[in-house]
């Protein structure tokens, strides 16, 4: 069941980059959502330790 708390993000792909994107997440063991969960989280992190900590109100 999907968490109410959670926000939705519905975004478009190319095929050629869904097909990849495909190919890794399955490579590591993964959901698509769950592989852009990640990269999005390797993102911030990276962010992060660049630029100090991202303050939010959520």
């Amino acid at each position: 069941m999907r968490n109410k708390n959670n926000k939705h993000l519905g975004i478009e792909v190319e095929a050629e980059l869904h097909g990849k994107l495909k190919y890794i997440a399955k490579y590591e063991d993964r959901s698509i959502n769950g592989q852009i969960l990640y990269l999005i989280r390797k993102c911030i992190k990276e962010f992060e330790e660049q630029n100090g900590e991202i303050k939010t109100e959520a």
